[in-house]
């Protein structure tokens, strides 16, 4: 049985795609339902799955021709059929350039105009053909729909420039023919391991539910200072919902309520907002206030503080800001070597929460060889929740063809997961969300780790195994290294 197969309804859609797939197969149904399903009959048997690519008719007023529409679901006799793989193969066409749309297609027994278009568009479909139901109604094998949309209810098919409209779609088919070669050549069953634990730790959970509690008592708008934690997703959701995001405290109207991030901030930024007479709701994760706390005692006791960090996070910018003329940021080893102090003997050290476990112990312990004065921290300052998560990918990797790290990129706990992970000699990759996954990497990745940074929502990792569903049976396994419960209570503003 192949990878998978690419079929079109016409002739002129399969010359379009002729020599572009490589080596996997290309076939035609013809044009209509009834010959579609005929020849998905035929074809699926001998297919791991099969891909419907061609050209086809736009219905939502944002759709152009031109314009590339990949279906979340098919909607066909009074059904409406999911695409699991719909968010994968949709970034593979954006990642050819193409303008690309995800949404319902209406597959239609007849060419549609007039009422019956407009009656499929107000069902929220953005397009329309007449073979993709055949192959969505067909069981046992992923599936995906493509259309490149020739005609709108503005633009109809009986138009003079139909025939230029139908050649430019025709080029862009054959533009998406790299995409829809990479959705063929992933297919297959899979293992998934779930890293456990992974997504939301105590900490993003408290700052999360810090906005979002503020917004009912005090209503919108509620300004957050920076990104309260940093995940796209997160921020896009409070936003929609009233949240005002500011990059410093004077952008917030006097008298009015400002979040402060749970990266923590400088006292600086506290005394403006008091001058400024806002009502300040602190959001800071209670793990990142106490390495704070630890640098204005070492620094109170008249010690050089090494901050091991990167020095552009905001953790490291608000710590450093406790006391900014005692602190030195320590990036790498090769900083570690370097650094020096007043007083070899009045040293201490701390470090941001969310580094990579083992290469802040390997600069911790040149510190501690080139100065054995050195204090340090009671307890580890990495925080339980990046240790766990580390330890968790580090399980699952070992075992694994390929890992997935589901998190922003400006997460740094997100960003070490895949440090972590190639360090075990396994291929990773951090995607904001499903659609970031490159088809190519899943080729032949038949058993694939799944983590997800302490800032990423959980729901991104449950579409991201959902999409891996539609490009063959998928077997899903938890790989879990610790239990956590730990709640952090609220500040008395939202409480």
């Amino acid at each position: 049985m192949t990878a998978g197969a690419v079929v079109t309804a016409l002739g002129l859609e399969q010359a379009a795609l002729r020599g572009r797939l490589g080596s996997v197969p290309l076939g035609r149904t013809g044009m209509g339902p009834d010959r579609a399903a005929r020849a998905v009959a035929r074809l699926r048997e001998r297919s791991a799955g099969l891909l419907m690519a061609g050209l086809g008719g736009g219905l939502a007023p944002e759709v152009r021709p031109g314009d590339v529409v990949v279906a979340s679901e098919v909607v066909t006799g009074g059904r409406r059929l999911a695409v699991p793989s719909a968010p994968l193969l949709a970034g593979a066409l954006s990642r050819c350039g193409l303008p690309v749309h995800l949404g319902p297609v209406a597959s239609s027994p007849r060419l549609v105009g007039g009422a019956a278009r407009a009656a499929l568009a107000g069902g929220g479909a953005l397009a329309v053909d007449m073979e993709s139901g055949a192959l969505a109604t067909a069981p046992g094998r992923p599936c995906a729909v493509v259309r490149v949309i020739v005609d709108t209810a503005e633009l109809p098919l009986w138009r003079p420039r139909t025939a230029a409209r139908g050649l430019a779609a025709l080029r862009t088919l054959r533009a998406a023919a790299p995409a829809l070669r990479q959705w063929a050549e992933a297919l297959g069953d899979r293992e998934v391991l779930l890293a456990s634990p992974r997504s939301f730790c105590a900490g993003v959970e408290r700052a999360v539910d810090i906005v979002e509690l503020a917004l009912e008592r005090y209503g919108p708008p509620v300004h957050v200072r920076r990104q309260v934690v940093h995940n796209a997703h997160v921020v896009r959701g409070l936003r929609d919902r009233g949240a005002v995001f500011v990059e410093e405290i004077d952008e917030v109207p006097e008298g009015g309520r400002v979040v402060l991030a749970a990266h923590g901030v400088a006292p600086a930024v506290r005394a403006e907002a008091e001058q400024r007479g806002l009502l300040v709701i602190d959001a800071t994760c209670p793990l990142v206030a106490k390495v704070h706390a630890e640098v204005r005692r070492y620094a109170a006791a008249g010690d050089r503080v090494f901050l091991v960090g990167h020095r552009d996070h905001e953790e490291v910018q608000g710590t450093l800001g406790e006391a900014p003329q005692d602190v030195v940021v320590v990036e790498d080893l090769a900083q570690a070597a370097a650094v020096g102090a007043p007083d070899p003997g009045r040293v201490a050290y701390v470090t941001q929460t969310t580094l990579a476990v083992d290469e802040a112990e390997d600069v911790a312990a040149l510190l501690r060889q080139r100065f054995p004065a050195l204090r340090g921290p009671r307890t580890d300052d990495i925080c339980f929740a990046t240790s766990n998560r580390q330890a968790a990918v580090r399980e699952v990797a070992a075992c694994s063809d390929l890992v997935l790290v589901v998190g922003s990129g400006n997460s740094s706990n997100s960003r070490r997961l895949v440090e972590v992970a190639e360090r075990e000699g396994t291929r990773a990759y951090l995607v904001d969300e499903a659609a970031d996954v490159d088809l190519r990497w899943l080729a032949g990745a038949r058993r694939i780790g799944i983590t997800a940074g302490a800032s990423a929502p959980p729901h991104l990792v449950d579409e991201l195994v959902g999409c891996l569903a539609g490009l063959g049976t998928v077997t899903v396994h938890t790989v879990q290294v610790a239990e956590e419960d730990v709640v952090f209570t609220l500040p008395k503003e939202v409480s």
